[in-house]
Formats: C-alpha cells, structure tokens, sequence
C-alpha cells in the first residue's frame, strides 16, 4: 500500500473519432483498518476505503463522531502497524490505543461495522441515538450574510488540489462566519472528507466549531449532518441536495441547513433565522 493521494494510469483518451495514448492522474482508493487497543486488549472497529493522507485526522473524527471518545485526551497514540510482510501491510492499519483500563463496551464494538468511501458507516447510530448522547449546544444567535454564503463554493473550489488534478475526490470544509477558509479536507469518500476535518478540530482544540460554518462538495446526508451536530457547527452547507432525513436531525438539532448553494442561489431548510431571513 503507498501514502499517496494521487496515482497516474496509462489510458485510452478518445475525442471526437480520434484516439491517443496519455498519462492522467486518478485519486488513489485504499482501505484503512482502524484497530483500538486499551488494557491489554485489542480489537478492529472499522474498516474504511479512504484516500491515504490525513489518517490520524480520520481515525480521531470518525471515532469522536461515533462517540467512541469524548476528546484528544482519551487517545494516548495512534501508529501503523507494520507486521513481516512490510511492502503489503504498511500504512493500511492504524492502531489507536486509548487512555483507559478496558475496551468501550459500545454497539460498535460488537457488530464490528464496516465503512466505505460511498455510503458511510453501515449499522451507525440513527436519530434516537443521537438524542441521547450528550452533545455541545448550538448557538442560536449567530448569524451570516448571503453573501459570505454566495462566496464559499468558489473559495473551496480553488483549494480543492487533489479534485482540480484528478476530478474525483470530495472536499469538507470550515470557514468562519465572514468567509474565511480555516481548513479544507479531500477524500474519496465524502463521510471521511468530513471525518477528517472534524479529527483536526479534535487534535488542535478547535472543538466544538460554534462559530463556524461547513460546506460540503456534494449532497447533505444523515450522517454527515450527525457528523455536524456531534461537531457543534451551527450552519451546514452542502453544493446539492439533502436527504429528508437530514433535514429531520438539522431540525432537531437547530441546524441551519442549506443545499443547492451554487452561485447566487440556494435553499435554506431549517433554522433559516440564522440569515436573517423574514418570519424566519
């Protein structure tokens, strides 16, 4: 396994009738197993195919949004785990110890559930859930321009690198109320794009994100509104369309939710008071 985001491939290019041979760049799709070990004990959580690059940043959120830990203070390391067989094994499981005396007796743990770079978490928590776990509140009274709304999409565009030089990856990012780009993640799986960014909040005290805005590249799923609420950002964005579901936790939860934010336009779904927006 390699530690590059980026792989280039011979290919077949045909336009217009004609044919040529020439070299393009593809993301690279990799699977990281991510392994927790605590008193002695060890035990795979998850298995997810990601883009190599930012996989402590990924460990970190995937197992903070899954409610695994509560904070940087729980983890004591997160290494490769290189067995003899060193060219095949290396950089594809991370071995997370935690700063405790025993394994969390989680749901996780037990349906030993498997991620991937399209759908998510399969079996995670659902809305009920999430209710019950103690979770930052999300400030009412901030509030946003249309305008700085207007301005994100092209803002993440232009710092897409890994996108702009192979088309397909997905990006998470993080700005501030008046538009400035914080931090930006790419991956081919859209949960770990977000997973990611959420994990460099966690390892640089950032957490909760109360005062920040996320955007995403493509549509507003559930989990990527629980990813959200867990975070403690109190607007979402999203270049397409939502699912109903995410509408329901954006509205439980009192996220701003807002798809389609392409150019001048887009929709707000929820908690719309956040822009100002009359007999919001």
């Amino acid at each position: 396994m390699s530690r590059t985001p980026t792989a280039r491939y011979r290919i077949w290019n045909v336009d217009n009738g004609a044919s040529r041979r020439r070299r393009e760049w593809l993301a690279t799709e990799e699977p990281l197993e991510i392994q927790l070990q605590a008193g002695g004990a060890m035990r795979t959580l998850a298995l997810t195919m990601r883009t190599p690059g930012h996989d402590y940043e990924l460990a970190a959120g995937f197992l903070y949004g899954e409610g695994v830990i509560a904070n940087k203070h729980a983890l004591i390391q997160m290494t490769y785990c290189v067995g003899e067989q060193r060219a095949q094994q290396a950089y594809n499981t991370l071995m997370v110890t935690l700063n405790r005396a025993r394994l969390p007796d989680l749901p996780q743990l037990e349906r030993h559930f498997f991620t991937n770079s399209a759908c998510g978490v399969c079996g995670a928590t659902m809305l009920d859930d999430l209710t019950q776990r103690t979770l930052p509140a999300l400030p009412a009274n901030v509030m946003v321009s249309a305008d700085v709304l207007r301005s994100l999409p092209e803002q993440m565009h232009r710092q897409q690198a890994l996108f702009l030089q192979t088309g397909g990856l997905h990006a998470a990012a993080l700005f501030d109320l008046q538009g400035n780009l914080l931090e930006l993640r790419e991956d081919v799986g859209r949960h770990n794009a977000l997973d990611k960014l959420v994990g460099w909040g966690l390892l640089n005290d950032r957490l909760p994100f109360s005062d920040k805005i996320i955007l995403v590249s493509g549509r507003a799923s559930y989990e990527l509104l629980q990813k959200c609420v867990v975070a403690g950002a109190p607007i979402f964005c999203a270049i397409s369309a939502p699912s109903s579901l995410s509408v329901a936790v954006a509205q439980q939860f009192g996220v701003t939710l807002v798809g389609f934010l392409r150019g001048a336009r887009c929709n707000v779904y929820t908690h719309a008071q956040r822009l100002g927006l009359a007999g919001a």
